[in-house]
């Protein structure tokens, strides 16, 4: 096989290479169920070719005329079976978050004209029945789980032959490294969803430069929970299928802990948020030890709060984190199931404490940074530590350039950036100037060589005195109180900076409890005068990391964790500023009253 082209290649490079009996696997009945290079190339085979039989087409192979495909399912091997078999004929898969409001969910399947939905199970198929005759394209619905009523995937392999088989390949054929791959509605924090145009060439560019970051070696396994829908998680999966490396699917958000000890994977991808709760759950574990166990695994985590990347920091040092590795953190990578090589973050920034804590602890952590415009990656910390710089998102990948605008904004140039935004050449013309892709995000060049990002263009706000402040950098710092669950800085056009605090309730009980609080309820513990006060503290010890102007002078304490069903974040766990500002501008309005 020559070098790929397509991201589709991907089967028969395997089959060439390296034929896994395990390509994709998930849970079945409870039991996990496994897919072989083969399986997968044959079942893609035959989706095709139903696909075909049921009038999908690459029209005159314009973007326009080629016929859109949605999916809006949680991950699963179909879905990446769905997606290669589209490829292959030449339509386009427009993935949609199963979260979805239905009035952007009508919006995303009209704006692309889409003329077939699959979804998951009963729930989403009724979501999307509830909008159907708003939507004049779309036609059938297939769903992955049989629901009563609803048409089982399984009748379009069902209609293939060997006659829309050999049509399909020769479509397949046809399919340049140019050709539109998928067009991803990005949620965004603001405004409507826009489609980003990906091609083949767009997504493939950054499987190949990104694949020399990760672990070398094969026969890994690598465990998937993040959405496919989000290009991080759906790079990766092409990157892991040209690897080599087996995917497994978590059953659910829930279950990871025990997929983790069930799958052993060597990698997975994650968002901060999530790895913000694994730390969490590690550290309230901790604290219920009692005697010696406490004492040593506080000392343990001491340690690893001073490690230092590519520093050797002394012999005792060393022996005594020999010591905690063999006592504590060995039990950490237990519950991660004893493999793991290395974590992948990205889709927000990460604290530089919990890079530190959890490197030094055996779990590496190559925190990444790119937008859905980019393919996704820009730069990453690679798995070899000479290249990996804590406080940065690491080198830039193979292929890929960067340079700063005046005001630090972050300008990026490669074979990453995409085609454009669906139908809208106007939207497309504001972010490039000269083949130079605006990011909007903030960044500063450190060593000459790693990139570290300082904030968002536009979530840097003014105080009414005009100084300048940067929310990001404010809300990561306090995030590390264990008294902190979420945080929002506030003061545009204000006279000082403010904050809403959603505490971390579970800490927060327990603390109560110790000092001879009987208020339980959330309401009810932040209008206790003595968490007031705890918060107060929490807030002033942190205040000294920041200049006069970014200290925060007053806050407000909300009851309530902001979610994707609330609408205060996204799917990928960012927070919408917006609906935050509007929802809460009663607590706003204390701040400053």
């Amino acid at each position: 096989m020559t070098e790929p082209r397509r991201l589709f290649d991907c089967i028969d490079y395997h089959l060439e290479k390296n034929p896994l009996p395990d390509m994709l696997a998930a849970k079945e009945s409870g039991q996990w169920k496994a897919y072989s290079t083969q399986e997968i190339r044959s079942t893609v085979d035959k989706l095709s070719a139903g696909l075909l039989k049921c009038g999908i087409s690459c029209g005159d192979m314009t973007d326009e005329k080629r016929d859109k495909v949605a999916i809006i399912c949680k991950n699963r091997p179909e879905w990446v079976i769905l997606d290669m078999a589209l490829q292959q004929i030449g339509a386009i898969l427009v993935p949609v978050y199963p979260t979805i409001h239905v009035h952007e969910l009508q919006f995303v399947l009209s704006d692309a004209s889409v003329k077939m939905i699959f979804v998951n199970d009963e729930e989403l198929f009724h979501k999307v029945l509830s909008i159907k005759d708003e939507v004049p394209t779309l036609g059938e619905i297939f769903t992955f789980e049989h629901v009563t009523n609803a048409r089982y995937w399984k009748e379009i392999t069902d209609m293939a032959d060997e006659e829309s088989i050999k049509q399909a390949h020769a479509i397949a054929a046809t399919i340049l490294p140019a050709h539109l791959a998928t067009i991803i509605y990005t949620s965004g924090t603001t405004g409507t969803p826009k489609g980003v145009m990906l091609s083949h060439n767009n997504i493939l560019s950054n499987v190949l430069a990104c694949i020399p970051c990760f672990p070398p070696g094969n026969k890994m396994r690598a465990l998937s929970f993040l959405p496919l829908n989000h290009i991080f998680e759906r790079m990766l999966t092409y990157l892991y299928m040209f690897k080599g490396t087996s995917i497994y699917y978590a059953e659910s958000m829930d279950t990871i802990g025990e997929n983790l000890k069930e799958v052993k994977p060597t990698m997975f991808t994650t968002v901060p948020r999530l790895l913000e709760k694994v730390y969490e759950r590690i550290m309230s574990k901790g604290a219920e030890l009692t005697g010696i166990k406490k004492k040593l695994f506080f000392w343990a985590h001491g340690l690893a709060a001073r490690y230092e990347l590519n520093t050797n920091q002394g012999v005792w040092y060393n022996m005594q984190m020999a010591l905690a590795d063999k006592l504590i953190f060995s039990k950490w990578r237990e519950a991660l199931g004893n493999e793991l090589l290395c974590i992948v973050s990205g889709g927000a920034a990460c604290q530089i404490r919990l890079i530190r804590i959890f490197t030094a602890a055996g779990i590496p952590i190559m925190e990444g940074y790119g937008l859905t415009e980019t393919s996704p990656v820009i730069s990453v910390n690679r798995y070899d530590e000479a290249e990996r710089r804590l406080g940065t998102v690491g080198p830039l990948i193979e292929g890929v350039e960067v340079r700063l605008a005046e005001d630090g904004e972050i300008l990026c140039k490669g074979p990453n950036i995409m085609m454009g935004y669906y139908k809208r050449p106007d939207l497309t013309a504001e972010v490039m100037t000269d083949g130079w892709y605006h990011t909007g995000d903030i960044g500063q060049i450190v060593e000459d060589k790693y990139l570290k990002i300082t904030d968002r263009k536009k979530e840097m706000f003014k105080t009414s005195g005009g100084k300048y402040v940067a929310p990001l950098p404010i809300e990561n710092k306090l995030k590390e109180s264990n008294l902190i669950e979420q945080i929002m800085i506030v003061g545009a056009g204000r006279k000082f900076v403010g904050a809403l605090i959603v505490p971390s309730f579970n800490n927060l009980k327990e603390w109560a409890r110790k000092n001879g609080i009987t208020e339980t309820s959330s309401k009810a513990l932040i209008q206790n005068e003595q968490v007031k006060k705890l918060y107060q503290e929490t807030v002033e010890s942190y205040n000294k990391f920041f200049n006069h102007v970014e200290q925060i002078k007053k806050f407000e304490l909300l009851s309530d964790e902001w979610g994707i069903e609330t609408g205060e974040m996204t799917p990928k766990l960012s927070l919408r500023r917006k609906i935050v500002l509007e929802k809460y501008n009663d607590a706003i309005e204390r701040i400053y009253a």
